[in-house]
Parts: C-alpha cells; sequence; structure tokens
C-alpha cells in the first residue's frame, strides 16, 4: 500500500475506535503493513495509544489504534477510555469499526455513538469480519448505522483476510489534510522500541496463558543493550498483583516462562531484524496498577475520570 510522490503532500490522523475486539488492532497492523499492535483473544488488550505510520500516494496517514470504548470502572480502565476519546476529538478523520458478528448496534456500540453525538463528530464506517454475515444482515447493519446521521462513509471488510482495504486505505488518504509529512518515509510507529518490546511479550503473555492469566499484568523493560554485531540483549520484568499468578506465568518447573521467553524473543527478531537475547522475570507488586509513572510511560492521564 506504499507509494512514493510527494509533489502534493498529505498528512493527517486517523484515530480507530471502537468497542473491546473490534478488531482495531489487526486492521491497523494490516494498513501499516507490519505488526505494531498487539492482537489477542482478550479485551481492552491495547493500553497505550499506538501510532501506526502508512503512506498512500501522496499521503501519510498517522493511524491512532485506542483502547476500546466500553463501561469504565478501575483507574486503568478509565484512563484508557479517555485516551480513546481525546484520540477521537484530536483526529482528521474517526473510524469506528464495528464487528459485524454484532447483530445489530449493541449497547456499548450505541454509547460510543452517543459519545459522537454529544462532541459533534462524525465517523467513517468500518463494518469488520463481513465474511462471517450474511449480505442480506450486512446491509441491514449498515443501513441502521447510517440512520443515526453520523455516518460519513462506510466500508465492508475483513481486516484479517485484507478484503476491503485498499478502497478504505484510498479513501481516507484524500481525507488527509493538505500539508508536510511528519515521520520519515521508512517509520511505520512512533512507539519506543522498548514499550514495544514490552508489548510484544504481553502479547505473549496472553496468547500462552489464555484465560489463565488475569488482566492485571504488565511488562517493563529493566534494560536495552546493544552490541557492536548488531545485537541486542533486553532484560524484562513482567509484574503481576498476586503470588498466584505468578505461579501461572512460571508454570511448572519454568516450562511456561521458558516458552513465553522463547516465543516473545523469535518474534522480536523478527520485528527487530537483529538477533535478540531476552531475559524474563516476574515479580509480584500488588499496586502497580496504580502507579503514575506506569500511565506516564503508555501516554494515559493518571486521574481521568474516563466516560
Amino acid at each position: 500500500m506504499n507509494t512514493r510522490n510527494q509533489a502534493n503532500p498529505r498528512c493527517g490522523v486517523v484515530a480507530l475506535i471502537g468497542v473491546p475486539n473490534a478488531g482495531k488492532s489487526t486492521l491497523l497492523n494490516n494498513l501499516v503493513g507490519s505488526k505494531v499492535s498487539i492482537v489477542t483473544h482478550k479485551v481492552q488488550t491495547t493500553r497505550a495509544r499506538i501510532r501506526g505510520i502508512a503512506i498512500h500516494a501522496e499521503s501519510q496517514i498517522i493511524f491512532v489504534d485506542t483502547p476500546g470504548i466500553f463501561v469504565p470502572g478501575r483507574r486503568l480502565e478509565r484512563a484508557m477510555v479517555a485516551a480513546a476519546w481525546s484520540a477521537a476529538e484530536d483526529a482528521d478523520v474517526i473510524v469506528l469499526i464495528h464487528d459485524s458478528q454484532r447483530r445489530g448496534i449493541d449497547e456499548n456500540t450505541r454509547r460510543i455513538l452517543a459519545g459522537l453525538e454529544a462532541r459533534r463528530l462524525k465517523c467513517t464506517l468500518v463494518l469488520n469480519k463481513i465474511d462471517l454475515i450474511r449480505r442480506d444482515q450486512l446491509l441491514s447493519l449498515a443501513a441502521e448505522f447510517e440512520a443515526t446521521g453520523l455516518i460519513e462513509a462506510t466500508f465492508m471488510i475483513s481486516a484479517l483476510k485484507k478484503d476491503g482495504l485498499e478502497d478504505l486505505i484510498t479513501h481516507l488518504a484524500s481525507r488527509m489534510p493538505v500539508g508536510a509529512w511528519l515521520y520519515p518515509e521508512d517509520q511505520i510507529s512512533d512507539l519506543p522500541l522498548r514499550l514495544l518490546a514490552a508489548e510484544t511479550t504481553r502479547e505473549q503473555l496472553y496468547l500462552q496463558l489464555h484465560q489463565e492469566l488475569p488482566y492485571a499484568v504488565a511488562v517493563e523493560a529493566e534494560t536495552w543493550e546493544e552490541f557492536d554485531n548488531g545485537e541486542v540483549r533486553i532484560r524484562q520484568t513482567i509484574y503481576v498483583t498476586d503470588p498466584r499468578h505468578k505461579s501461572i506465568c512460571l508454570g511448572k518447573n519454568g516450562q511456561k516462562i521458558k516458552l513465553i521467553r522463547e516465543e516473545s524473543q523469535k518474534e522480536l527478531e523478527e520485528l527487530l531484524q537483529r538477533k535478540v537475547h531476552l531475559f524474563l522475570h516476574v515479580k509480584v507488586r500488588q499496586n502497580w496498577i496504580d502507579d503514575p509513572d506506569r500511565y506516564r510511560e503508555w501516554d494515559l492521564e493518571f486521574n481521568a475520570k474516563g466516560e
């Protein structure tokens, strides 16, 4: 999807919003053409506002993958929902992604539509996972959204299968304001490598431990050491809130943490295109979820009120 032509450059921000597990991160990764946001079966995987950068024709498009919008409870949830709305308010184009398998507009999605209306914002609707729904049901769903008066354009896609993405990105590129590109042509994200590496390990924790691992887990890069031969040594700490969760992460005879390390190291080597030596440690810290430094790292507001 990347072509080079800067005779009349355009550059703008597209905020990807939606309920948890609508497919925002998968869409972002495929539009950018590389993995910049983690994807798992768990809801609310995305915490920070992840920016992925794509080039199409004369436009540089800065995509912001926001945390899913829902009714927040805990401090972290309130901060994530507030971040999602902040990104939407600041964007040139808002893309509302909806899982087409949800028959009709559910309560959480109606809350998002009400939030857009209250802020006097409109959006581009992306109906995702269209391969899993009958066409008549899909058209009925699109009509239901368009009846709200908040939809500027509608696209039907399968983010996982990359169907319909070319039409979508062409449309978004045409909506970008005229202006110089903000990032170098070869840059695909503004996420620091240390944080991206930590997110890669957090993804593997979710993928390898499935439902055993609770939501309250964090990964922090303690050290990042680069060598003259191009190799890098990364030491990360996995923080959990309960000693039982530490045992889950380690597994019997340390087999689970070994698997997580191996899979994460493999992902990082592909991402960084060099040899990676990854070392993982698991620590119990009961109050990590209320640590202001953690929120600053994720670009989240510590005392956010949510929605």
